[in-house]
């Protein structure tokens, strides 16, 4: 039996818009294990932000959870109260945000960011000093005592990526939510934030549900991975499954356009072509269908079954961790 930290089971989230019902997600289903890093990847507009806001119980006003249940370490997380979840918030599930630039309060020392977020530990300012400057050490930031009395503006864009994944690490989450934390950074931090982030989890043995865009990032730090499109999980499992026999079209597109699988020089990237459907006025079919060089009659006109990728992996479809959402038997090759 899998022990998971987080349990995502038939999830779907209407936004009320003038236009009607936006269906932002979709049907779903996504598990993140106890001590291990799940990635979930996507275009803008797949549902990403909305499934975070989700699990944070942090949805805008005009969001609507049509079916579905959060299970966070096996209690039921939208039955929860709001004091209950707040309570968890920061301390149990921890978030690094996607913008270094504005994590912090600019006009207080991160010595007292960093001590006055652990107002529920009940010891001394001085222990909490000493935690802040340990942690800050941790993540590889120079003569951390000093620095302490800093103020955000005299850090780096790097240095403050660290810091909010020190200050999120504190309390030594359960899960932590990383929101596409190394997009704003170039790609030498990038490397570094990640071997960091890493090495934290790590020690810690917090579960991650990491959120990107960033295919080579997903591969470098993550055992399973997510990926979704329009809303639903088109296809999860390993990685290593994943990234290297697709049975999706779509994640093989997506595969097919990171610049790494990219053999000769050329001017011109690849792309997908169109654009996702309107979430408000869907297709019948499979919502990948204009887009996809695989479609035939049957998947403009029904909705495709989450099925196991037995037939790939050569194990029992009971037994496998690769599931798609797709007509197709088999997509053939690798990327």
């Amino acid at each position: 039996m899998r022990d998971d930290v987080l349990q995502i089971e038939n999830l779907s989230i209407h936004y009320d818009t003038p236009r009607g019902a936006l269906k932002a997600l979709r049907h779903v289903n996504l598990r993140v294990p106890r001590g291990k890093i799940v990635g979930v990847v996507g275009e803008s507009g797949c549902g990403k932000s909305t499934l975070i806001s989700a699990v944070i119980r942090l949805l805008a006003p005009n969001a609507t959870i049509t079916s579905g249940a959060i299970q966070f370490d096996g209690k039921d997380f939208l039955a929860l109260s709001e004091s209950a979840v707040r309570n968890l918030r920061g301390q149990d599930i921890s978030m690094v945000f996607q913008d270094p630039m504005q994590t912090h309060n600019p006009v207080l020392t991160i010595g007292r960011q960093m001590t006055d977020i652990q107002y529920r530990n009940n010891t001394s300012k001085n222990e909490k000093r000493t935690r802040a400057i340990e942690m800050l050490a941790l993540v590889g930031i120079p003569d951390p005592e000093r620095r302490l009395a800093q103020y955000p503006h005299e850090f780096s864009g790097g240095m403050r990526q660290r810091i909010a994944i020190a200050m999120a690490l504190m309390a030594r989450p359960k899960l932590l939510i990383a929101d596409e934390p190394t997009t704003a950074l170039d790609a030498t931090l990038e490397v570094q934030i990640i071997k960091r982030l890493h090495e934290l989890q790590a020690e810690i043995g917090c579960s991650v549900l990491f959120i990107s865009h960033h295919l080579g990032v997903i591969a470098e730090l993550c055992q399973e991975v997510v990926v979704m499109y329009a809303g639903e999980v088109v296809e999860q499992g390993s990685v290593r499954e994943v990234f290297h026999t697709p049975q999706h079209p779509y994640t093989k597109a997506l595969l097919e356009c990171d610049p790494a699988h990219i053999k000769k020089a050329t001017r011109n990237l690849p792309t997908i072509p169109g654009e996702i459907p309107d979430l408000v006025n869907l297709p019948t079919g499979c919502a990948f269908t204009e887009r996809c060089s695989h479609a035939f009659a049957s998947c403009r006109v029904n909705r495709p079954a989450w099925t196991a990728v037995n037939a790939v992996t050569g194990v029992n479809a009971a037994q496998s961790e690769h599931y798609k959402l797709c007509h197709l038997d088999k997509l053939e090759g690798t990327v």
